[in-house]
């Protein structure tokens, strides 16, 4: 965890996440009425997504880590091998929860620029293979940030890696690569094409927390230990 105040890493989680969510809906809403080609739609979702990550975790990385993810935060708690106890059980429940209060705001603020009325998401995504899609598009995303921090690489090579990533993911995987339950959740409150049935998130969230322990035994094994650089 960084050396500032909690209070200032919460904050930008939140600030982080909301950003996040507001490019990954704005944009959907935005492909949706300016194109009625699915594909443009997709691959401009997936520009403005990928760029808008990388700009976040270029700024905000200094003050919290730019985590963006409850699974980022708990896969590389999990690899700094510190006990989930006093202090650091505290982060852990506040980054989550700036995390997921941030995702849902920025939801909200995506409807609000586009004049969308927010209510409850009726896109059903829960099929077997999208459930696959979502532990292989989480454990990728968690094994670079996590590879590359333990390599010693520096934020901006880490955003200009989880950017193209995440904008690749869009594209192979069957689920669009949420890879976030913050995003998850945050994505239930906009009818849009951007959006995902409640009744979905659950197996969403477990496809990515299995992703996120994927990711972690991965990175144990290809980093062992962090290199100095």
């Amino acid at each position: 965890m960084s050396t500032h105040p909690l209070g200032r890493r919460v904050l930008a989680e939140f600030l982080g996440t909301g950003l996040l969510v507001a490019v990954a809906v704005g944009s959907a809403i935005a492909a949706g009425r300016l194109s009625p080609d699915p594909g443009v739609q997709l691959l401009a979702s997936a520009v403005a997504t990928a760029m808008g990550l990388g700009v976040l975790i270029v700024l905000l990385a200094p003050v919290s880590g730019a985590h963006l993810n409850p699974v980022v935060t708990l896969a590389l708690t999990a690899l700094e091998g510190r006990s989930p106890a006093g202090m650091l059980k505290r982060e852990l429940v506040a980054y989550a929860s700036a995390q997921i209060a941030g995702g849902i705001g920025g939801a909200l603020l995506a409807n609000a620029m586009f004049a969308v009325l927010t209510s409850l998401s009726t896109t059903d995504r829960a099929t077997p293979a999208t459930f696959l899609a979502e532990v292989v598009a989480t454990a990728g995303l968690v094994l670079v940030i996590a590879g590359l921090s333990r390599a010693g690489r520096p934020a901006t090579v880490i955003a200009t890696a989880v950017g193209c990533y995440i904008g690749a993911a869009y594209w192979f995987t069957s689920s669009t690569s949420f890879a976030n339950p913050a995003v998850t959740i945050a994505r239930t409150l906009t009818e849009t094409p951007a959006g995902i049935a409640p009744a979905s998130v659950l197996p969403w969230l477990l496809a990515q927390l299995l992703g996120g322990a994927i990711a972690v035994g991965l990175t144990m094994v290809l980093f062992p230990a962090r290199d100095a650089q």
